[in-house]
């Protein structure tokens, strides 16, 4: 259990690192099952339901963006999706009713893997109220030169940044946009087995990884059952809504807070994941040493 005071630095901060929280056996096996997956891209042409691939993706050099929604993949990641060693700390953060907003798995790969742009989840998928959060399970070690997650302490108490560029959203915020503070941003780095936690308005980004090693990151956003997302297209029907609680008792009294929100309208002309979003913007946050 987390303890009171880095639910405190969490408060504050906007993001917390918990080493050895993931035990070595379900790193094995998350590992194992995204080998087997990126060795089966190379049988495929181009992105799907399932891979996100690089332009530059060939069956000769497989080149994985993105693993989407793992925990429909493999029954290895839906059993970490619901695992108490993850769960019990986002209980303490945002609730003990919890609802699955997605899941990922980033890639990074060596030799090139691309940017993140600097932004706010919140920005994707507004809610009711925010607490919601992300969490990385770090599949092997992450550091400053394999593109680790950046992040800006305490942005999560400031304002909601403008993500559209020339009238579409981009899903990234102007690095020059005044308050952004992308001088104070830090590194979230750990082994392989080590979560990050950060809140839904925190600023974070990452850069390229010219390193040799992949930084695969899997990616869990949590809600708490009583926020309610404002996009239409996020909600299909009840039923289907209550399947994606992983933990405690759905509600259909959604709880409003005070939260400032700007929809992410229109769409992109590539709309997709954030690096098809992305697109128009893509390199401007990292394209000088930070």
């Amino acid at each position: 259990m987390l303890t009171k005071a880095q639910i405190e630095s969490y408060r504050e901060n906007g993001y917390l690192v918990v080493p050895d929280a993931i035990g070595p056996d379900r790193v094995t096996k998350a590992r194992a099952k995204l080998a087997e997956l990126i060795e089966a891209s190379r049988r495929v042409p181009a992105s799907d339901a399932v891979y996100d691939l690089e332009d530059a993706h060939t069956p000769a050099n497989p080149r994985v963006r993105r693993i989407k929604d793992p925990h429909k993949v493999d029954k290895v990641y839906a059993d970490l999706l619901a695992a108490p060693e993850i769960t019990d700390l986002v209980a303490q953060l945002i609730g003990p009713d919890l609802r699955m907003e997605h899941t990922k798995l980033n890639i990074k790969p060596a030799r090139g893997g691309e940017p993140v742009e600097w932004h706010q989840d919140w920005a994707f998928y507004p809610h009711t109220n925010d607490d919601i959060l992300e969490v990385g399970v770090m599949i092997e070690d992450c550091t400053l030169e394999n593109g680790a997650l950046l992040v800006i302490p305490g942005s999560h108490r400031g304002p909601v940044f403008d993500h559209h560029y020339d009238g579409y959203f981009a899903g990234a915020i102007d690095p020059a946009a005044p308050g952004l503070g992308i001088g104070t941003a830090v590194p979230v780095t750990g082994k392989a087995g080590t979560i990050s936690l950060h809140h839904v308005r925190t600023v974070h980004g990452s850069k390229d990884n010219l390193s040799e090693r992949d930084r695969p990151l899997l990616l869990f956003g949590y809600c708490a059952a009583d926020a309610w997302p404002l996009k239409s297209d996020a909600f299909k029907d009840l039923d289907s809504f209550n399947a994606r609680m992983v933990r405690g008792k759905p509600t259909i009294e959604p709880r409003l807070r005070d939260v400032p929100v700007r929809m992410p309208f229109p769409p992109a002309p590539h709309q997709g994941s954030i690096f098809e979003n992305q697109r128009l913007v893509k390199g401007r946050s990292f394209a000088e040493a930070m």
